[in-house]
């Protein structure tokens, strides 16, 4: 049984966004798994603290996991799998406004994302993890700008999915091309 596993972003919650739920009933429809955990200190996320979770609560994964990533969701994934052992492997990932740089941040925003932004990825040990990735964007995000695009298909191989108008998707109902990703 494929069990997806879905990191919510930096405010958020296991409700938060709309298409939470659908995903949910999508997934439960095809007898698969959604798994949300409520992340730690979501309004001041720690990058040690988001990942430690992960690596707490999530023990046994195989060519039927997936995840999926809400903005900093996105980063606590390709973290948590740049730390498994050697030989792991998950099916997939979906990054859904998942960023690298960020842009219209306050300055109390700015604090927090630092570690985020400046913490490096080792994408060389997140792709011996996972090899199937898709990355989506909306063309108005107000604080993910379209050159995070690159970086996915760059440093990751991403296949990536440009939307309009579905700012930081926050306000998104269903997101179709996760299904259609995971498949039967």
């Amino acid at each position: 049984m494929k069990k997806v596993y879905l990191i919510h972003g930096w405010g958020g919650s296991a409700t938060s966004e709309g298409w939470f739920g659908w995903l949910k009933k999508e997934l439960d429809a095809k007898g698969r798994e959604l798994i949300i955990f409520p992340m730690p200190n979501t309004n001041n996320p720690k990058i040690e603290e988001w990942v430690g979770l992960l690596e707490q609560k999530i023990k046994n994964i195989d060519k039927e996991t997936y995840f999926v990533g809400h903005s900093i969701g996105c980063q606590t994934i390709m973290r948590y799998l740049e730390k498994l052992p050697e030989g792991k492997k998950v099916g997939g990932c979906i990054f859904v406004a998942g960023w690298f740089n960020l842009k219209g941040l306050e300055k109390n925003e700015i604090d927090i994302a630092k570690p985020w932004l400046e913490t490096r990825i080792n994408f060389n040990k997140v792709k011996k993890h996972c090899n199937k990735f898709l990355a989506l964007f909306s063309d108005n995000d107000p604080v993910v700008p379209l050159s995070n695009t690159k970086i996915f298909r760059e440093k990751l191989g991403a296949k990536v999915i440009v939307k309009h108008n579905e700012g930081h998707f926050n306000a998104v109902q269903e997101i179709p091309e996760i299904i259609d990703f995971i498949g039967e």
